[in-house]
């Protein structure tokens, strides 16, 4: 019987370890390889040795990716987690309609990032923009947005940030476990509510912002879908918008050097790896969990 019954649970869980042997542990495992290689798909892989890696330090566009994806992150990251924090601090506020202003906020996350593309490209075009045309009637000239090199980080950067009610939930949530034990102690003791929220509100809330922040680190050094989109993978204006994923995602697939594009996503796990890292080992001087002495 019992024999029947490992039978079947082999059975059953068959089709995942396929998948994960299939679609994960070989992918994995082979890029390692692959990136030692010359390898084009399509033909006989050559083993290349260190060539790859030696070739990357000096591939301009490589830099260029590098250098966009850290002052991308290095924004968007630390906004992110101010505007959610802000942000969900406001919408656990007893106000009245307080649950359409939550629905609001968080609609634009369920909108394709393609589709979010397209609208924003409108919204920001120097010619007839919306936002261009809202700033004239205020005097201002508007920039050229995504047409202009100096711009179109920030302007990115705008995009992200307009869906961001992901990590506002989460933060709704880590507001809702917070005790309110410690607010009435608080008011017996005549604290206001600037002082409840620095001293109550956001250390106890420091866990969920270390993990939105590791998330969005992660998030942020991968950033792919938006910029190639706005870009048709070209990383115009001036490769401004030429990230790390998207030139990685060239070298695969459109120049078909795969064994290089191996190469650049196992520097860029290392990258992620060492951030991460060093955020945890960060996180013991700040981030504050109920309970701790």
């Amino acid at each position: 019987m019992e024999k029947r019954r490992a039978k079947y649970a082999y059975l059953f869980i068959a089709p995942w370890v396929i998948g994960l042997l299939l679609f994960y542990a070989y992918p994995l495992f082979g890029s390692i390889y692959y990136s030692f290689t010359n390898y084009n798909i399509v033909s006989a892989t050559k083993w290349v040795g260190l060539a790859n890696y030696r070739d990357l330090i000096h591939d301009h566009l490589f830099w260029v990716g590098i250098r966009n994806t850290l002052v991308y992150a290095s924004f968007e990251v630390p906004l992110s987690v101010v505007i959610g924090v802000v942000l969900a601090l406001l919408l656990n506020m007893p106000i009245k309609g307080r649950g359409i202003f939550r629905t609001v906020f968080f609609l634009p996350t369920l909108v394709p990032i393609v589709a979010t593309s397209i609208v924003w490209e409108w919204l920001l075009n120097p010619q007839f923009g919306l936002v261009n045309s809202k700033l004239e009637l205020l005097g201002i000239k508007g920039p050229g947005w995504l047409g202009d090199p100096a711009w179109s980080k920030p302007s990115l950067i705008i995009m992200s940030l307009w869906g961001i009610g992901n990590a506002m939930i989460i933060y709704l949530a880590g507001l809702q476990d917070i005790s309110k034990e410690y607010y009435e102690a608080a008011d017996i003791d005549g604290a206001s509510a600037v002082r409840k929220a620095w001293h109550i509100t956001l250390p106890l809330l420091t866990p969920v912002i270390f993990f939105n922040m590791v998330m969005g680190v992660i998030n942020a050094l991968q950033v792919f879908t938006l910029p190639y989109a706005l870009t048709y993978g070209t990383g115009k204006p001036a490769d401004s918008l030429l990230f790390y994923s998207m030139y990685l995602y060239n070298n695969a697939f459109l120049y078909m050097k795969m064994g290089y594009a191996s190469a650049m996503a196992w520097i860029m796990f290392v990258i992620i790896i060492t951030v991460t890292l060093w955020l945890f080992k960060s996180s013991n001087k700040w981030v504050y969990y109920q309970g701790d002495d």
